[in-house]
């Protein structure tokens, strides 16, 4: 019976010496996942570098559900813009409705 109560005692102070290094996770950066991309293609039909946007006449995208359709969106970084001539076709990544990348097609 006192080797049964040893053992106890001896698992409770394991079990709180462990939960102890675990209950603070405040040191430790939470990584949210990064949102899908979707790839679409499209012809420049404006850009406004100040407002930091860039009007597509873009193919349908299928990931999306989007028909093709000529629509502004917004640019994740205003460098983007410089990639984009009007007139010019090109390839584009969007997370939501934000272009987040531009390359030539």
């Amino acid at each position: 019976m006192k080797t049964l109560a040893l053992s106890f005692v001896a698992a409770l102070a394991i079990t709180s010496a462990a939960s102890a290094q675990h209950t603070d996770h405040s040191g430790h950066a939470v990584q949210a996942a990064a949102p899908p991309t979707v790839e679409g293609v499209g012809v420049v039909k404006a850009v406004n570098a100040k407002a930091g946007t860039i009007t597509l006449a873009h193919d349908p995208i299928k990931a999306l559900n989007w028909p093709a359709m000529t629509m502004p969106f917004k640019v994740s970084d205003k460098a983007l813009v410089e990639k984009a001539a009007v007139g010019s076709k090109i390839r584009f990544q969007l997370s939501g409705q934000t272009i987040v990348g531009v390359r030539a097609f």
